[in-house]
């Protein structure tokens, strides 16, 4: 792993919210608004983008955490600029970053997001030892 980024370091990811990003469920159409959950998708890959510069080949990124505090709605067609700060890692080599969410000048979320960098081959041994065995 490359530890190349220092507390405060940045990252900028736009979204535009579509139909999909709706807050939907098995029940239908809640409301015609950026879901928490999208919002949650959106801001793990805004911590990603460290991730994917800080990884080697035989490495890859795992989520561990996310924290969400969805503060005002953003509508379809709606520009959001996620921006995520680097903000420490881990003994565990797990990288804990912060976000921002803005939509021009609201602020729709805050939150932080946790994703360890491990060898490829640990990560599938992990997820082997879940398989039920026959």
């Amino acid at each position: 792993m490359k530890e190349i980024f220092s507390k405060g370091s940045s990252k900028i990811y736009q979204k535009r919210v579509s139909a999909l990003d709706v807050a939907t469920f098995e029940s239908g159409t809640v409301h015609e608004v950026y879901s928490t959950f999208a919002l949650a998708r959106d801001a793990e890959w805004s911590g990603r983008l460290f991730v994917l510069e800080m990884k080697e080949d035989d490495e890859e990124g795992i989520g561990t955490q996310i924290n969400v505090k969805h503060l005002s709605p953003a509508f379809v067609g709606e520009l959001l600029t996620f921006t995520a700060y680097y903000d420490e890692m881990n003994n565990n080599r797990e990288i804990i970053t912060t976000f921002t969410v803005h939509c021009e000048d609201r602020l729709v979320a805050t939150g932080s997001q946790g994703q360890k960098i491990l060898k490829k081959e640990k990560i599938e041994t992990y997820f082997t030892s879940f398989v039920k065995k026959s």
